[in-house]
């Protein structure tokens, strides 16, 4: 029911540390061209991560001869909810569906190259352990992009903030002339609205809206599994345009919202905590001020 036929390319140039881990190229480049040409990143703990949060990317990347997207699912999905149609699969057999569809997604949205490390969630959530930093050590050294998109450091699932400190462990490892010009986190399991307007990135992914559908609803085993991401996540890009400013007319059909952690490359002594701190210390500041200003 789910043998799907998909043309990939095992992985025979890096070495990552789990036996079946691979690297899908949907147009069957070769792996060098594949991974050299990679200009925009994602790094995501679960297959649909990287169509939620990173739609900037691929939508930048989309059908341009000169900006790749590749996606990096770290984990392997085997403890997804399921019900319904899927309900009976056992652990290994939500993993291959789940694997089909994040190459399914990759091929809708023309990514450059989709990495599947397939790790079990609870090594992400191991500060200790380093097989996972190793892994995307390797994949950022083959790839070389210019910007990354990761989790936001606000987001409340341990998974998702897991990926972001092995992520940022990992490119701390590279000599800063080798590393990305910018690092963002995104939203998935947080909004980012919060932010003060000034420490907000706002990326604007009005464009193909259909195209954008399709990436986020490929994932039937969770869209039909019992959540509808599908329309939660377009619906939460139509209300950040609308509500992004009080006093404009919207310039924009769909906004995500990202958190800026790129001093985080340049700065190795700066801390993830510290960086969330400043920003919450300003968001208490604005919120506290308004109401002290109105009394």
């Amino acid at each position: 029911m789910f043998d799907f036929a998909f043309t990939y390319i095992k992985d025979f140039i890096m070495n990552f540390s789990i036996a079946d881990a691979e690297v899908f190229v949907p147009d069957q480049a070769t792996m060098p061209e594949a991974l050299s040409r990679v200009t925009h990143l994602a790094v995501g703990a679960h297959q649909d991560d990287l169509e939620i949060m990173a739609a900037d990317g691929i939508l930048k990347c989309f059908q341009q001869s000169d900006k790749w997207f590749a996606g990096v699912v770290v984990t392997n999905g085997g403890g997804s909810p399921r019900t319904g149609l899927y309900a009976h699969l056992n652990d290994d057999e939500m993993m291959a569906v789940r694997r089909i569809e994040q190459k399914k997604a990759a091929i809708i949205g023309d990514y450059g190259a989709q990495f599947l490390l397939n790790h079990p969630s609870s090594a992400v959530k191991d500060g200790a352990n380093q097989a996972v930093v190793d892994d995307l050590v390797a994949v950022l050294k083959a790839t070389r992009p210019e910007v990354i998109y990761t989790h936001n450091p606000a987001d409340k699932h341990d998974t998702h903030v897991g990926v972001l400190l092995k992520l940022i462990a990992a490119l701390r490892r590279l000599p800063k002339e080798e590393r990305p010009k910018h690092l963002y986190g995104c939203e998935v399991w947080r909004d980012l609205d919060w932010l003060c307007d000034e420490d907000k990135v706002a990326f604007d992914v009005s464009a193909h809206e259909n195209l954008q559908a399709a990436l986020v609803g490929v994932f039937d085993s969770q869209v039909a599994g019992g959540k509808r991401y599908d329309l939660a996540t377009l619906g939460r890009r139509r209300a950040h345009a609308t509500y992004s400013a009080s006093h404009a007319v919207d310039t924009a059909v769909a906004i995500i919202y990202a958190i800026d952690l790129s001093p985080l490359l340049t700065d190795d002594s700066l801390t993830l905590e510290a960086l969330v701190e400043a920003h919450m210390k300003r968001f208490n500041e604005d919120v506290t001020g308004r109401i002290r200003k109105m009394s």
